[in-house]
């Protein structure tokens, strides 16, 4: 059918991306123009609107007004990127290695070139980094199962050009050194190694990892090229949670307060659980020492059982004094540790490992805990693109590029009311000890700012020095 110019086609695409839901209008925009709004973006967003429902209608899609924002009524599965995504959740949970092949060619066959092509937006750019990264671990899947069924003649030319694209990737490599050795090309298979041996020492000052040496050394020990892959090659299983992660920090001892912004939370939860959203953000934000990372955790353990599949969390350091910040790409490392994917499966490319931890969380119900994070940069990569995932993001910043493109939930945190900097003196030291000094309990409450953990330090020099 015929969806107008390309600008209009975006509008389109961005509301396929969260097919069903809401997507605000201050978001449609962003992920449209980016900074780039013209100065009466929101009547060309309502002209672009208007043109694609009456395109849509007589297909049966139905593009609705709704709460600020539009949602683009279609059944899922016939969103390509959606069913592309079901597919491959389905293609790693089965045990059949014939069935497993049939539903990566199906979902692999949905795709037709480069994703968004032509939009140049960072919310568009985004997406398709994500994308992409999926469908090369869906690729790499389906060449494992492929070489335990013994078709290692049909992948040969696809393993070698993914080689050279990716050199630093020991999966990849891997990959070709069997498909090699099982064509009878033993000595390709073996400089195909030194090869990767040596761009490791020069680039990254490792080795190959346990899996790719295996092979190494059963192919140097003449074995046969099935008993060399038996126990190299992933199960079928790849994408499934190999470990269920309990990652969350001790809860604040004494928590008290906040029930207002605990209740908003729970709020969040309860939308997103209802409407099956794909991924639902909570962007928290507030000074330093107003209890951020407190409430966060908290929060994490009171829903920990909505969550079965596990909880990840990660403390990136974004405003670390030494200025350390967690890189992104050290995050979803230790995401795919706490997910209990072995060393040498871990991909070496960033774009790679990060759609292999989107793909192990792909019908999954797992929380992330982004905290302290600097910006929405370093954010991004580490977001769950699945139904059922939900990630809370603390920061001093107010992240507004996640509201705005990732249609994240911003919530404010400011001072302790009061009566709630009280309440957690008191759970601390005592009712007794409070109402025996009720002048020095005010002079601590101001002189603290009412700052939780300008608190939490003062009572605990109180509670070790009782005089």
């Amino acid at each position: 059918m015929d969806v107008g110019h390309a600008r209009q086609r975006r509008v389109l695409a961005a509301l396929l991306v969260d097919a069903g839901h809401v997507v605000p209008a201050g978001v449609l925009e962003e992920r449209v123009w980016g900074e780039r709004v013209p100065r009466r973006g929101r009547e060309t967003l309502y002209g672009y609107v208007s043109r694609l429902r009456q395109a849509l209608t007589p297909w049966g899609p139905d593009l609705v007004r709704e709460q600020g924002g539009y949602r683009l009524s279609v059944a899922v599965e016939a969103v390509d990127l959606h069913r592309f995504r079901d597919l491959a959740a389905r293609a790693r949970s089965v045990d059949a290695d014939e069935r497993a092949v049939a539903l990566w060619e199906e979902a692999l066959g949905l795709w037709r070139g480069e994703a968004f092509a032509g939009a140049d937006t960072p919310w568009f750019n985004t997406q398709r980094n994500v994308v992409e990264a999926e469908r090369l671990a869906a690729q790499i899947d389906l060449v494992d199962v492929r070489l335990r069924l013994g078709q290692h003649a049909r992948v040969l030319a696809e393993c070698s050009s993914r080689a050279e694209a990716y050199p630093l990737d020991e999966r990849v490599a891997g990959q070709l050194m069997l498909a090699l050795f099982r064509c009878g090309r033993q000595a390709e298979a073996l400089a195909c190694y030194t090869a990767l041996y040596k761009r490791l020492a020069e680039e990254l000052g490792t080795e190959p990892g346990a899996e790719v040496q295996r092979v190494h050394q059963a192919m140097l020990r003449g074995e046969s090229a099935r008993t060399a892959a038996r126990d190299a090659l992933p199960s079928a299983k790849t994408g499934a949670l190999r470990a269920v992660p309990a990652q969350l920090p001790l809860d604040a001892q004494g928590f008290t307060g906040r029930a207002e912004e605990l209740a908003q939370l729970d709020g969040i939860l309860a939308t997103g659980a209802e409407r099956s959203a794909a991924v639902v953000i909570s962007a928290v934000s507030g000074t330093a020492g107003v209890g951020k990372t407190a409430l966060a955790v908290h929060w994490a353990h009171r829903v920990a059982d909505w969550f079965p599949d596990g909880q990840l969390y990660v403390n990136l350091r974004g405003f670390d004094p030494s200025g350390a910040a967690v890189t992104p790409d050290q995050a979803v490392r230790s995401f795919l540790d706490g997910l209990g994917v072995p060393a040498p499966q871990v991909p070496v490319d960033l774009q790679a490992r990060v759609g292999l931890y989107r793909s192990l969380l792909a019908g999954q119900r797992v929380l992330v805990v982004l905290d302290n994070a600097r910006d929405a940069d370093q954010v991004r990569p580490l977001l769950p693109g699945s139904p059922g995932c939900l990630a809370v993001v603390t920061s001093r910043n107010r992240l507004t590029g996640l509201v705005a493109a990732e249609g994240a939930h911003p919530l404010t945190l400011d001072l302790l009311s009061p009566a709630e900097a009280r309440d957690l003196l008191a759970h601390r030291l005592g009712e007794d000890r409070l109402a025996a000094e009720p002048d020095a309990v005010q002079e601590i409450i101001t002189r603290c700012a009412r700052l939780p953990l300008a608190l939490a330090i003062t009572t605990a020099r109180a509670a070790t020095n009782p005089d």
